[in-house]
Order: structure tokens, then sequence, then C-alpha cells
């Protein structure tokens, strides 16, 4: 797991191709110093693993489905990537919880810069704006970001001088491809809501043809069940809060 903080900006310094994977060999600066073959590192948001560490260079592979999902395939040597190492159990929850399973590559749309900060827009599939809530997380190419605005195929992103100076958003371009990590809360509570949320999934244990009721919520123990003495009513009158 990750956090969304990116530790250090690397640089692409080789590409192999091997049939239909990729092993790639990155710059990584101080992070080469304190990673092991069989450790877990964010490259651009995709969760990729250590398979050679000689600082201050890092190799790892990929498989067809990563490149194929993500924009790793995009690379070029010379290009840089974003790096963060797997968060430890001790350690700070400084952006949002991020899996390093990327759900898909979006577009920059435009930079506009504001101020001293800059507004990203991005274009997204459907099947990703679905996650994407103003004000909600997402892993933009393993950064951790607030959505400033949404709309049907575009959101909006507002980006701090330190983001900016400390990742590889300050290389991007319009029509440059980014990946894209939606909120993993959003696709829980999607999957346990189920037949409630237009498109399907098996309904709550227990529901009705009515959906959510307050009687379903509270046999599921999401709503409190009142006794008569906390009403002030008789003795089984079932009052709830």
């Amino acid at each position: 797991m990750f956090t969304g903080i990116i530790e250090a900006v690397g640089k692409i310094a080789n590409i192999e191709r091997q049939g239909e994977s990729v092993r790639l060999t990155v710059a990584a600066g101080r992070i080469a110093e304190d990673v092991q073959i069989g450790d877990s590192v964010s490259i651009n948001g995709v969760c990729l693993t250590v398979t050679s560490a000689h600082a201050p260079q890092v190799t790892f592979d990929a498989v067809y489905e990563t490149m194929r999902k993500t924009s790793l395939g995009t690379l070029q040597i010379g290009d840089g990537v974003n790096l963060e190492r797997s968060l430890p159990v001790n350690g700070r929850l400084g952006g949002h919880i991020v899996q390093g399973h990327v759900d898909g590559a979006g577009r920059i749309a435009s930079i506009r810069p504001v101020g001293n900060s800059w507004f990203v827009y991005i274009d997204a599939a459907p099947e990703l704006m679905r996650y994407i809530v103003t004000k909600g997380s997402v892993a933009i190419d393993g950064i951790s970001l607030t959505v400033a605005d949404s709309a049907d195929r575009t959101f909006s992103l507002s980006i701090i001088p330190h983001t900016w100076d400390n990742t590889t958003l300050r290389e991007k371009r319009a029509g440059d491809p980014v990946n894209i990590e939606c909120d993993i809360l959003g696709k829980y509570v999607e999957k346990m809501l189920g037949g409630y949320i237009a498109g399907g999934g098996e309904p709550l244990r227990g529901a009705s043809d009515r959906g959510v009721t307050m009687d379903l919520l509270s046999r599921s123990g999401y709503v409190a069940t009142a006794t008569a003495t906390e009403t002030g009513e008789g003795e089984g009158s079932g009052g709830r809060w």
C-alpha cells in the first residue's frame, strides 16, 4: 500500500522489451539505497516489484496487462517517473490509501496557471468518472490529489507549488497520458450497496423491493433502536432514533 506522497522523481535509464513484458531500469537516486529485491515501489502510480537493485539504479519487470492498462507503455529513456516506496506499518498516511492498482489511463486536457498554483484538467472514461467526486481523493501518476471539480468526462485538480516542483506534473503537456487510480473506498461502497447503485450487483442481505429503509438499516446495525425509557413511550412501542 502507498499513500500518494512522492518521495523522489527518477529517470528511465533503460527499457528492455522481453516478448510481451518490459524490463524497466530507473535511476532512482536515494530510493535505490533503501530497497531490496522483492520490495514494492510505485512507479507513476503502478505497483512494481524490485527485481534488481544496484544504487543508483533499480530494475522492475512489467507484464503485458500492466503495460496495456497504464501509461508505462509510452515511457521513453530519459522520462521522469514518480517514485514512492510502500508504506511501512508504522508510517504516516500523509495522502490517502493508494494501492498501486491503476484503474485506467486518462489524458491531460489542459493546464492553466492561476496565481502561484496550477489547474490541471484531465479527460477520463465514464467507468472512471463514476468514482471521481468533487473534494474527493484520486491518485494521478501515483500522486495523492484532491479533485477540485468534476463533470461528465473531465475533472480538475488544483496543484500547489510544492507538488508541482517535486513531481512529474511540471513536465506534462496537453495530450499526455496519466495513470488514474480512483479512491478504493468508493469502490467498496459500490460493491456493498450492490443493487441500489446503477450498474448492478447483489442486493443487501435482508433488503426488499422498497430498497434501503430505516428498518433495514436498524436490523443491519447502522441505526440504533431506542428503548421505551429513551423515547418516553410505552412498553413495546419500538420507537427508533
